[in-house]
């Protein structure tokens, strides 16, 4: 009820970001009209289209983005209409013959019935629901609370009901701008006879509005502008809310702390069914896993934070696999390429995973359960009970006596001796994080969860596009040159010559990368400050001289830097097209 709440006030918060303001000529053009029999219908519509869009888009399926992506081109269509019929109600009759009932027809038809008291609800909740199409909120901590759930989660009626919660704030808030815009409007007829002329300036409002929404301006250029900002209110609710604070984004996870207290019984162990494929053995069933102490590690591939934590977690399978230990990867993806088998058995043998892993390509097990965290280590008793829970990197000497005691009730008498966390040895991306100096946090590129895009008109969602990078950035701040295609998961370089560049302030840099979609290897050389990368701060997928390869879909470690670490405006350079970039990560 708590999260209820909490999604509603996000909700009544739209009205003060900037994203509100396409959608707004198209309910004040209805504002001078009853509001139980116009105004409300449209609101409502506005709120179920995008309740429903948002508990579709959460799941991350590409025909829904697809779907989405029509439905919004056609409600743009639908708003042309409205706006020209709000124009030249005349000349839209001869000019848009088959377009009339839905656009100049409707707004006709519910004057004609608001003036019978015959009502002309179905019409405003049909404008309302194409409305609704177009209506993009900003996704600040609350709604991105939700979304974030939903994609990891799956759809459900929990998800939608937040969702729904947040819809139906922002109608309130919307429904108190009318009701004071309606005051004024009305005052405006009766006072100075602009009824006309106040009618024709929202038909251009309206225009000027599709016409921005089809640029994309309204995701980009608007929030550029905006003067007021909820991101700090919204997190100061949730911030007051024990037990709502969204999840860092998943790769960042934070380690989770334990105490000495005896281990509880957490649950039964969730079956490994969901899994669409193993390597390494055989599926494994629950079954068959009782009588040992099992290890479940959730990761991914091109995840920082599970390759940081990766080297304990061999520790342990080597060091405790005669003495009952059971460790079973459980490789769930964050993006699409992590979903091709081959790379994940490309990735496994490279990273020398010996032990099971699972395929969770479904999110089948990751939802069984529960999780929400890469990595996720789960410790599991002999009788199949889950004891105990590890989030994020970090915490490694406490895992260890965790697996230590349930091995002792299961009965191992004669333990090895626990591993060192400090003697380990870790190199390259495993190298531990230097938390002091981490002021960067991880950053996608793809337009679903871009932030801090800095180019000037911001992104343009699946569509070619040539960017610029602005002469400054502020720290966090990136920005892309040349021709790229932005699509939801990463941006794609279309001409050779394109750069990306961040202003970061971390010891170490990372960006996730993949070849063309023809596969050919892409060229590269990175830039720090403006100049040719020291040999110094190489990373260790750059050589001496600043260069490197894309030839394989992974994380590439770009910058490691030895000495003073301070902010650092890194730029690379692609010497070839294709090349796509999903996310950076830092240490």
């Amino acid at each position: 009820m708590l999260l209820l709440l909490l999604a509603y006030l996000g909700g009544v918060l739209t009205l003060l970001s900037p994203c509100i303001l396409p959608v707004l000529p198209f309910v004040f053009a209805r504002a001078d009209r009853p509001f139980l029999r116009s105004t409300l219908p449209l609101l409502l519509g506005m709120a179920l289209t995008f309740t429903v869009v948002a508990s579709l888009a959460a799941v991350g399926s590409q025909w829904v983005a697809q779907a989405n992506q029509v439905g919004r081109w056609v409600a743009l269509v639908l708003m042309a209409v409205f706006a020209i019929a709000l124009l030249w109600p005349t000349l839209a009759d001869h000019l848009l013959a088959p377009f009339q009932r839905i656009g100049a027809r409707l707004s006709a038809r519910a004057d004609a019935a608001d003036a019978a008291g015959r009502g002309g609800a179905w019409t405003s909740l049909l404008i309302g629901i194409a409305t609704g199409l177009l209506w993009a909120p900003c996704a600040g901590p609350i709604l991105g609370l939700v979304l974030t759930g939903a994609a990891l989660n799956g759809a459900s009626v929990g998800t939608s009901s937040l969702l729904l919660a947040y819809a139906l704030g922002a109608v309130t808030a919307l429904a108190l701008a009318v009701w004071v815009g309606g005051r004024v409007f009305r005052a405006l007829q009766a006072r100075l006879g602009l009824g006309n002329v106040v009618r024709r300036v929202l038909g251009v409002a309206a225009l000027l509005a599709v016409v921005a929404i089809g640029l994309g301006w309204d995701t980009g250029l608007l929030t550029r502008l905006s003067a007021v900002s909820t991101a700090r209110i919204e997190q100061g609710l949730l911030d007051a809310v024990p037990g709502t604070q969204p999840a860092a984004p998943p790769m960042m996870m934070m380690a989770a702390g334990h105490s000495g207290a005896p281990l509880p019984v957490e649950g039964p162990m969730p079956t490994l069914d969901g899994a669409t494929g193993w390597l390494n053995s055989p599926p494994l069933s629950r079954e068959q896993l009782h009588g040992k102490v099992v290890l479940i590690d959730f990761w991914t591939y091109s995840c920082i934070n599970c390759l940081r934590a990766m080297p304990f977690v061999h520790e342990w399978a080597q060091r405790y696999r005669d003495h009952g230990l059971v460790v079973i990867g459980v490789h769930t993806p964050e993006f699409a390429f992590e979903r091709d088998p081959r790379n994940v058995m490309k990735a496994v043998q490279q990273l020398k995973v010996e032990y099971p892993v699972a395929l969770d390509n479904q999110y089948a097990i990751w939802r069984a359960f529960n999780n929400r965290y890469w990595p996720a280590h789960y410790f599991v008793d002999a009788q199949g009970n889950i004891r105990g829970h590890q989030f994020g990197e970090g915490n490694y000497a406490h895992s260890e006596q965790v697996i230590r005691r349930l091995l002792v009730e299961a009965g191992q008498t004669e333990l090895p001796p626990p591993a060192d966390p400090a003697a380990a040895d870790l190199q390259g991306v495993a190298t531990q994080a230097d938390m002091g100096n981490l002021r960067s946090p991880e950053t996608y590129l793809g337009h679903a969860r871009a932030e801090q895009f800095a180019s000037p008109g911001g992104q343009r969602a699946d569509a070619a596009f040539g960017y610029t990078l602005p002469s400054t950035l502020a720290l966090n701040q990136w920005g892309l040159s040349g021709q790229w295609r932005v699509n939801d998961e990463a941006a794609q370089l279309q001409q050779a010559g394109g750069r990306i560049a961040f202003q970061f302030h971390a010891r170490d840099l990372h960006l996730v990368l993949a070849p063309g979609e023809d596969g050919k290897p892409v060229r590269f050389r990175v830039l720090l400050d403006g100049k040719p990368l020291p040999a110094a701060d190489a990373g260790a997928d750059v050589a001496a001289d600043g260069t490197g390869t894309v030839n394989e879909h992974r994380l590439y470690q770009l910058i490691r830097q030895r000495g003073t670490i301070g902010p650092h405006r890194f730029e690379i350079e692609f010497l070839d097209a294709g090349v796509q970039a999903y996310a950076f990560t830092f240490g």
